[in-house]
């Protein structure tokens, strides 16, 4: 599937970062932004771009560099604790702009989880279970 898939360009990428709509073209490709087994760390990156230069910003204000520095980590620890709490609304709520139904993500990543498990459950019990 991820070979079928167009993904944005950079400048696409940085509007869909910041919470943009990005053209029914790459409609799959969002899908899969936000149910792949990386589907967090994709979160994270987004996140990622939102804080640092906020962040890169705050440091060039006047001060002391210790209060810069302590006003940067605590603006970071904030900005990832609730991106990362709000994580999978977020994902739905960027599928629902894409024109999937609200809860889509979350059905197609427990799926993936059930299916998953159910293949590791299988090796299990092939591999112990043999006797019985």
């Amino acid at each position: 599937m991820a070979g079928q898939l167009r993904r944005p360009s950079p400048h696409l990428w940085l509007w869909y970062a910041l919470g943009g709509r990005l053209p029914d073209r790459y409609r799959e490709w969002v899908l899969h932004d936000v149910t792949s087994k990386t589907w967090l760390w994709r979160h994270g990156a987004r996140t990622t771009f939102l804080v640092g230069p906020l962040s890169a910003l705050w440091l060039l204000l006047p001060g002391p560099l210790w209060l810069r520095l302590c006003l940067v980590l605590l603006a970071v620890l904030v900005g990832y604790f609730y991106s990362f709490a709000f994580a999978e609304e977020n994902v739905e709520h960027r599928l629902t702009k894409h024109g999937y139904s609200y809860g889509a993500g979350r059905r197609l990543r427990a799926a993936a989880r059930a299916e998953a498990e159910a293949d590791v459950r299988e090796r299990y019990l092939a591999r112990y279970r043999q006797s019985e």
